[in-house]
């Protein structure tokens, strides 16, 4: 897609002016969180560079919305006015693709950019936020994997009032209220997130309602319709889509962290009813923090069942991590993954048994996903291990390997299109090495690159003509991407 001069002399002033003003704000120095933060320069002196608790500050993760605001800052904006903007770039490529959907076989290279704004009125009770976002892609062709996760122009993500008390029943609890159109994260991220890797975000509309008390405990209640993305209208929700959940969080037992959880979801959009989505989904994830010098481990365990069309459905997810983090330097910890999803056996039975993660992110557990992302949490077994450290400060280093079978292999691979139906194939998708190094010099600048060798298994050498793998789709796959991010 061709990119107007004007559009490039915008984009290259907003990197200058936003790399300027960042290192206007002063010297990193070391913080107690392991990221640098501001030094003493005029900008951290003056009225609102850490922001007010904004509107969804405990609907999302603290990174999400917590920087230093220069922009602010430099238009001596009152306290209670917040206003932050951000902006991602990534280039990614990788070669030798499997989807039906690119029959041709090519390369698929695509620089993938996200820009964000919110603007927020914070009281003490009650707040305001807007949050825009444009989510746009460059250099893809015709065959390239493009949808409405990476491409979606101008639209609003969040747009919502919070009513927050905090003294509740003057017992020391407090209580919010959302109401309108919001993003969330709940858990791990599996079936609820606010995404982060992908170029867009789920978001969607209607009321969440959460009680607790510090950091020990929570209960949370939500009822919204999911926002349905369009790559370049406004984005609507539907009557016919409806999701609502609860979840109970428990932090201040020793060793021992719990999630326990409910989402409902009754979607019935589309015209093929086969394909209504009628699911219960239940839930418990126990944890506990990495340290140095001790065991860690995330257990989480998801029974899903309901209707999907006309026939019953039941299906399951089952995922372990065991770490340790070892007491030298650069504090390299070492984890052991496995991940089970269960997958339909018969497409023609009276029994639907794949899989569904919701709203939930791979990115984290899997592979990266942007244009890439062959992995769905759906008929899938996979053994793993990684290895992390942190070689500096604001530095992160990651190496992972995992090994990937079809948890049945008459069932479909993902949403990848490609199917054996007979088994004929096996069930044996391969396994990768990844290779990933993130930076970050404060909370307003982030640089990361990483590179995924996908060696592909015996199943892709099997699978019949009519399963319309593209030309070359059997042999393995690498992924390159590197991103920069800047937030004002």
């Amino acid at each position: 897609m061709a990119v107007s001069v004007p559009k490039k002399k915008f984009r290259a002033l907003a990197w200058v002016g936003g790399l300027a003003l960042i290192a206007w704000g002063g010297t990193a120095s070391a913080s107690t969180d392991g990221f640098p933060r501001g030094g003493d320069g005029w900008l951290e002196r003056a009225s609102g560079m850490q922001p007010t608790e904004p509107a969804d500050a405990i609907l999302v993760q603290t990174r999400e919305w917590k920087w230093n605001r220069y922009l602010k800052a430099a238009l001596h904006l009152p306290d209670w006015l917040d206003l932050g903007l951000e902006h991602r770039t990534r280039f990614e490529t990788y070669d030798h693709p499997w989807r039906r959907s690119q029959p041709a076989g090519q390369t698929d290279s695509q620089i993938q950019q996200r820009s964000r704004v919110r603007l927020g009125l914070n009281g003490r009770h009650v707040k305001f936020l807007f949050e825009g976002q444009d989510s746009r892609v460059y250099l893809d062709g015709v065959e390239s994997y493009v949808t409405t996760a990476i491409r979606d122009e101008m639209d609003v993500l969040q747009l919502m009032a919070s009513f927050t008390v905090n003294n509740a029943l003057e017992a020391g609890f407090r209580t919010d209220l959302h109401v309108g159109r919001l993003t969330m994260d709940f858990g791990r991220g599996r079936l609820i997130i606010r995404n982060d890797y992908r170029n867009t975000s789920n978001a969607f509309d209607g009321v969440h309602w959460q009680l607790g008390r510090d950091k020990q405990w929570r209960v949370r209640l939500f009822l919204v319709e999911p926002v349905l993305r369009d790559v370049l209208q406004p984005n609507e929700q539907s009557k016919r889509s409806v999701f609502w959940g609860s979840s109970f969080e428990i932090n201040y037992m020793p060793r021992v962290r719990l999630n326990a959880y409910y989402f409902g979801l009754n979607d019935q959009r589309g015209p093929e009813a086969s394909r209504h989505r009628t699911y219960s989904t239940f839930g418990t994830r126990f944890y506990d923090d990495p340290k140095q010098g001790r065991i860690d481990y995330e257990i989480e365990s998801v029974l899903q069942t309901g209707k999907r069309g006309y026939v019953d459905h039941f299906a399951h997810f089952q995922h372990i991590d065991i770490g340790y983090t070892l007491n030298l330097p650069w504090s390299p910890r070492f984890l052991i993954h496995y991940d089970y999803a269960s997958g339909d056996r018969n497409a023609n039975d009276n029994r639907h048994s794949a899989f569904d993660t919701l709203f939930g992110a791979r990115r984290f557990d899997y592979m990266p996903t942007g244009n890439f992302g062959p992995f769905f949490r759906s008929n899938f077994s996979s053994p793993g291990w990684r290895v992390i450290v942190v070689p500096c400060l604001g530095c992160e280093v990651q190496l992972k390997h995992r090994v990937w079978y079809l948890a049945t292999s008459l069932g479909a691979f993902g949403r990848n299109g490609l199917h054996d139906p007979t088994g004929g194939s096996g069930n044996f998708l391969g396994h990768d090495l990844e290779l990933r190094a993130q930076w970050r010099t404060n909370e307003n600048l982030e640089f990361e690159l990483g590179y995924t060798h996908w060696f592909k298994g015996s199943y892709f050498d099997r699978l019949p003509d009519s399963a319309g793998l593209p030309p070359g789709g059997n042999r393995d796959s690498d992924y390159f991407y590197m991103q920069t991010k800047f937030r004002l």
